[in-house]
């Protein structure tokens, strides 16, 4: 297999084992805090929780295809810095958002969101 599909498999692996973790600590939170299934409002916490899981999940639904796009047409260095660079941004959304002042959020939503946009460049790049 081609170096750029190691990277990006790479990244793609970092993605998902970070998406699983933040499931892991909502079903963490849910038992703590009994918040009984399938509710999505209770305690703050776990609200807080569940909506950083839930958001890295609608934003790995972006990220994956362009990664594995841009991987494709421009190999694998600056794509898998772009998908390193989102995973540690979600890092940064999730651990702001648990956070008491929601606005410790916004640093890791724009890290990720710089990431998706260059992904997406070099997507639309390369196909043209």
């Amino acid at each position: 297999m081609p170096l750029p599909y190691y990277l990006a498999a790479l990244d793609t692996i970092l993605a998902v084992v970070l998406t699983m973790g933040l499931g892991g600590y909502v079903g963490y939170l849910r038992g703590k805090l009994k918040v009984p299934a399938p509710a999505t409002t209770g305690h703050p916490l776990f609200e807080q929780g569940f909506r950083a899981h839930m958001n890295t999940i609608e934003n790995l639904v972006l990220m994956l295809p362009l990664l594995w796009v841009a991987s494709v047409f421009f190999g694998g260095q600056i794509p898998f810095w772009m998908g390193l660079t989102w995973v540690i941004g979600r890092i940064v959304f999730a651990v702001g958002y648990m956070q008491t002042d929601p606005r410790w959020r916004e640093p890791g939503f724009g890290i990720s969101f710089l990431a998706l946009l260059g992904l997406l460049g070099l997507s639309i790049l390369g196909v043209l």
